[in-house]
């Protein structure tokens, strides 16, 4: 009884069709609207007909939606070089779409940063102060994290 597979051919497939389409965009295509962009990511259809292609460009949302129009409009000349460059019988329709999740992770980077700065702001330096005074108990250690039965 076979097992599992590790990997299915979509995966491997998507892999393969983002190595190349990584080249292809750098090389190939001309669109002015699309710009300095990196393939995140290709998910492959089981059926292997279908590609959603994700992709991240610095210069924030508008300018990704405008390389998402232009390589939604190269698509068909994608898809006919990477059916010279691999061996399938046939080659999935592709579709770009914006990945924005370097954005997001940013700005939650910097909001995290910036309520960490303020919760510095309001408590000071008290927090040490507090530990000191804290009545010579010592299972009082301040941290959330430790049980104390009592």
């Amino acid at each position: 009884m076979p097992g599992p597979r590790d990997f299915l051919r979509s995966d491997r497939v998507g892999e393969q069709i983002q190595r190349e389409l990584a080249e292809l965009v750098r090389v190939e295509v001309k669109d002015p609207r699309v710009g300095m962009v990196t393939i995140s990511g290709v998910e492959v259809s089981k059926d292997l007909a279908h590609a959603r292609v994700y992709f991240t460009r610095l210069g924030g949302e508008e300018g990704g939606r405008e390389a998402q129009q232009g390589l939604n409009s190269a698509a068909g000349f994608l898809r006919r070089a990477l059916g010279s460059r691999i061996r399938m019988r046939s080659i999935p329709q592709l579709r770009f779409i914006y990945d924005d999740t370097p954005e997001r992770g940013a700005r939650m980077s910097s909001l995290i940063s910036q309520a960490l700065a303020e919760d510095r702001e309001r408590h000071g330096d008290g927090d040490a102060e507090a530990g000191a005074e804290g009545g010579g108990d010592p299972d009082a250690s301040g941290d959330p994290d430790v049980l104390q039965d009592r």
